[in-house]
């Protein structure tokens, strides 16, 4: 099942509808509708005044809106918030309960599926650690897991599932080299189709997007995006990867990866020009762990449990910072970003100490000409990639891209 549609210009409409499903899983919401919940999900919570004066829409018109949603379960009250003269206002906010989205990050190393609730929580999760990722035994995971992480909800849960969001590195079959995998066993996913893989066995929609794309994504609707209009971000995983978001909104690029970051140019400490990705990736820590004699497999067991690895730790984040803060300044000379956020799949002991030398490194450098971005440690996490995936069929069905949100008084 595929959907179609601008979700700034109107309702999106399936393809095809499930008859099975419940309300919340197959209705695509109206326009207006999606706009007042963008709106909610955006401030956590407003009263029906503060949404018609932010949104344009009536007084009246915003309150048949609210109902609607509310007795759908989409919307719920909070506590009545009184003020000097006149009735209480009640302010609103998303059911967390209301839909919920599988999300799936694909990584060199490993993959993991999330069930995510409406407002940005992770409800369950798996996580299978591989040598290298193959199409079939992703699919296999994917369908399998899915059917497992549902099996734990009740039925009536099952019907409020909006679709599967998939997180994942473009062009995979150039990797084998650096994850150490054959290249005719890399070379299945050139006219793989992942999407239609899936689809052809979920009932639920499926949806694709670059992985650095999705955490970018991911930043911007639950971590420092309501902070900053315009960020470039960095998500270091075994590739690092990115995305840019101007005005508020997510710019993907006519190919979809616009803010890879991976490819830019930078110095290494040799002098010599590389890619960004040859040295802020946590491919190079694997090697030099093994160059160390330690064993890099704590690595993908859980990206928030790292064990301190010590000097080859430390030369990676001074290595990687140094790599980092050219990529800052590069990106700052091009587009006038208020910050540069930085992400990844290890713990956030391990982030401060990689923004902490970052700093450091921006010192180091001719800055003249260049206004500094502030630089940010990303709030989403180690997640960021699969709550990147679960978002897509949210907005696809129920909320507005940020940028709809931009004009707000």
């Amino acid at each position: 099942m595929s959907v179609t549609g601008d979700p700034l210009r109107g309702a999106l409409q399936p393809d095809v509808i499930d008859p099975s499903g419940g309300a919340n899983q197959t209705r695509v919401r109206a326009y207006n509708e999606r706009l007042v919940m963008s709106l909610v999900r955006r401030h956590g919570s407003l009263s029906k005044a503060e949404i018609a004066r932010r949104s344009g829409l009536s007084a009246q018109t915003v309150s048949v809106i609210m109902r609607a949603l509310e007795s759908d379960g989409l919307l719920i009250r909070g506590d009545p918030v009184r003020g000097r003269v006149g009735q209480p206002s009640i302010p609103m906010r998303l059911n967390p309960d209301a839909v919920f989205s599988f999300g799936v990050k694909i990584g060199r190393r490993s993959t993991d599926l999330v069930l995510m609730d409406f407002v940005g929580s992770i409800r369950l999760h798996l996580h299978q650690i591989h040598a290298y990722p193959l199409p079939a035994d992703l699919v296999a995971f994917i369908i399998d897991g899915t059917e497992k992480l549902q099996a734990q909800l009740k039925p009536e849960e099952r019907k409020r599932i909006a679709g599967i969001g998939i997180a994942t590195p473009f062009e995979l079959w150039n990797w084998a080299e650096e994850v150490g995998a054959p290249r005719e066993e890399m070379d299945k996913w050139r006219d793989f189709d992942l999407t239609a893989a899936i689809a052809g066995r979920s009932r639920y929609p499926v949806f694709l997007q670059n992985d650095g794309t999705s955490a970018c994504g991911a930043e911007l609707a639950f971590g420092v995006g309501a902070n900053y209009p315009d960020f470039v971000y960095f998500y270091i995983g075994s590739f690092i990867g990115g995305g840019v978001v101007i005005n508020s909104a997510l710019f993907s690029g006519r190919t979809g990866t616009a803010g890879a970051v991976g490819p830019l140019p930078v110095s290494g400490k040799d002098g010599r020009t590389t890619q960004l990705l040859k040295i802020a990736s946590v491919f190079v820590l694997e090697k030099l762990l093994r160059g160390h004699g330690v064993d890099p497999k704590p690595l993908w067991y859980s990206a928030d449990d790292w064990i301190d690895f010590g000097e080859p730790l430390e030369i990676w984040i001074q290595d990687s910072a140094a790599a980092l803060a050219q990529a800052v300044v590069s990106a700052a000379s091009i587009i006038d970003f208020s910050a540069a956020v930085i992400d990844g799949g290890f713990p956030p002991w391990v982030k401060s100490r990689l923004l902490a030398a970052t700093r450091k490194a921006l010192t180091t450098l001719d800055l003249q000409g260049v206004t500094v971005p502030d630089l940010v440690e990303g709030a989403v996490g180690s997640h960021a990639r699969a709550i990147g995936g679960a978002s897509l069929p949210l907005f696809s069905r129920y909320l507005l891209d940020t940028n709809v949100l931009f004009k707000e008084l």
